[in-house]
C-alpha cells in the first residue's frame, strides 16, 4: 500500500470533515458543536494547514497542522509547532496512519525550524497516546486543560 501524505483539496473537504467526526465519534469525542468544528473541513484550510493521508482506495486520514497565528492552535508557543483533530478512517486502523500524520506534523515543524512540537489528546485517547509515547513524544501536565467540562486533554511534547 502507497500512502501519500499531501494537503487536502477542496473537493475533498466534505469527506474530511466526515472522516473526523467518525473518528473521534468512534472514540465518544463528538458532543454539541464539537461535531461542527471537526466537519469544518474547509474553515480549517482556510486558517490552518489541513494535511490528509490517501491511497488509491481514497482518504485513510486527516489532521490539521496550526502553525503560529492560525486561529486553531490551543496550547502552542510562538516557537513551537501544534497539530490537532488527527483521525484515521475506520478501515484504515492499524495500518500506520495515525503514526505517518505524526510524523509529518514533526517535519512541517521542523521545516519551520520551530524547536518543539506539542498537541492536546483527550485523557481515553490510548491508543493514541501509545503512538505519540513510542515517537518521543513526553507529556506536559502544565498544560493539561478541559475546553468544556468533562472533557479532558492530556498535553504532549516532543523537543526537535
Amino acid at each position: 500500500m502507497t500512502v501519500e501524505i499531501r494537503p487536502a483539496v477542496p473537493a475533498e473537504y466534505d469527506a474530511v470533515g466526515e472522516l473526523t467526526v467518525e473518528a473521534y465519534s468512534h472514540d465518544g469525542f463528538v458532543r454539541g458543536e464539537y461535531a461542527m468544528t471537526l466537519r469544518a473541513a474547509a474553515d480549517r484550510a482556510a486558517k490552518a494547514e489541513l494535511w490528509v493521508a490517501a491511497d488509491a482506495s481514497g482518504l485513510l486520514g486527516t489532521v490539521t497542522y496550526c502553525p503560529v497565528g492560525s486561529v486553531y492552535r490551543e496550547i502552542g508557543r510562538d516557537d513551537e509547532g501544534e497539530f490537532r483533530m488527527l483521525g484515521v478512517a475506520g478501515r484504515a486502523r492499524g495500518l500506520g496512519i495515525g503514526t505517518a500524520l505524526t510524523e509529518h506534523c514533526i517535519s512541517r515543524t521542523r521545516e519551520l525550524g520551530q524547536r518543539r512540537i506539542v498537541m492536546s489528546s483527550a485523557v481515553y485517547m490510548t491508543t493514541a497516546h501509545r503512538i505519540y509515547e513510542r515517537l518521543g513524544f513526553v507529556r506536559l501536565p502544565e498544560r493539561d486543560w478541559s475546553p468544556i467540562p468533562g472533557v479532558d486533554l492530556y498535553a504532549f511534547a516532543l523537543d526537535l
